[in-house]
């Protein structure tokens, strides 16, 4: 299998079962309606797992931007190869939420709420607030990126990696992932956000592309920042990249201030 068909593959399987859990514990007329954070957290984390395992052979199974921009900094990834792993990405991503809305279409016509429609796609924040938002998902992906970095230094039994990689994304939705719902992977919040407003969901609403920048900023600052972090750390190679990275983190965090102030004009600084 080609890699770029790969990462679309995996990133729709990646959707398919991280959107379907959101769907199945959220939508009215569910059974499953109703089932708490942990369902949603193991759900994403099996998502992933199944992923990797279906992909892994033919692409390492990035299926996240950030992965991919985070493994070319630490240079274990050719740059020629970033953006088309990326646009991949993002179209995979597109069609597991079509196949999501697909399976679950009844449930969506008779869902009421247009955000917890939304929400089957793509993520938000508990407290809107800029600047808390891009630093949440900046810690979560920044934890991510290193996290990949250390399992890949250690030696399993052959096929556990998988599992493992599975486990860490369970344990960042079960601990971090109540700010902004951890997208961790601008792929998995911008393809659906995209479906969601491209298809013809009844009473959809709106797809609050003002907030998209912080799952897609972000996760890219956070992932390119724990790759260098973790050459600079814990194989001595400080270099050029660990700055630039250092510096994309600042700027997305200046640019949450600009945008508290001109998005949410002053109501972000009564939730700090």
């Amino acid at each position: 299998m080609n890699a770029y068909i790969a990462e679309f593959v995996g990133t729709a399987i990646l959707i398919l079962f991280g959107g379907g859990v959101v769907a199945n514990v959220n939508l009215k007329g569910s059974l499953a309606k109703g089932a708490d954070w942990v369902v949603v957290a193991f759900g994403w984390g099996f998502a992933v797992t199944f992923a990797i395992y279906a992909v892994g052979q033919f692409s390492d199974a990035h299926i996240n931007p950030a992965v991919t921009l985070g493994f070319a900094f630490a240079g274990t990834f050719a740059w020629s190869m970033v953006l088309p792993y990326i646009i991949a990405q993002v179209l995979g991503a597109m069609f597991g939420a079509f196949l999501v809305w697909m399976h679950f279409m009844p449930h969506f016509k008779a869902e009421e709420d247009e955000g917890t429609k939304l929400g089957v796609f793509a993520t938000g924040p508990a407290y809107p607030n800029y600047v808390s938002n891009f630093i949440s998902e900046i810690v979560g992906t920044f934890i991510l990126v290193m996290g990949l970095l250390f399992i890949g230094a250690n030696d399993f039994t052959e096929g556990l990696n998988p599992l493992i990689v599975g486990f860490l994304i369970t344990a960042i939705g079960l601990s971090l992932g109540g700010a902004t719902g951890y997208a961790i992977n601008p792929a998995r919040d911008l393809g659906p956000r995209l479906a969601h407003f491209i298809m013809p969901i009844p009473g959809k609403g709106k797809s609050n592309f003002a907030y998209a920048v912080v799952p897609v900023l972000g996760p890219l600052a956070g992932g390119v920042l724990g790759a260098t972090v973790y050459n600079a750390i814990f194989t001595g190679n400080a270099n050029i990249f660990l700055v630039i990275a250092l510096i994309f983190t600042v700027l997305v965090v200046v640019l949450g201030v600009f945008l508290n102030k001109s998005v949410l004009k002053g109501k972000a600084s009564k939730l700090i």
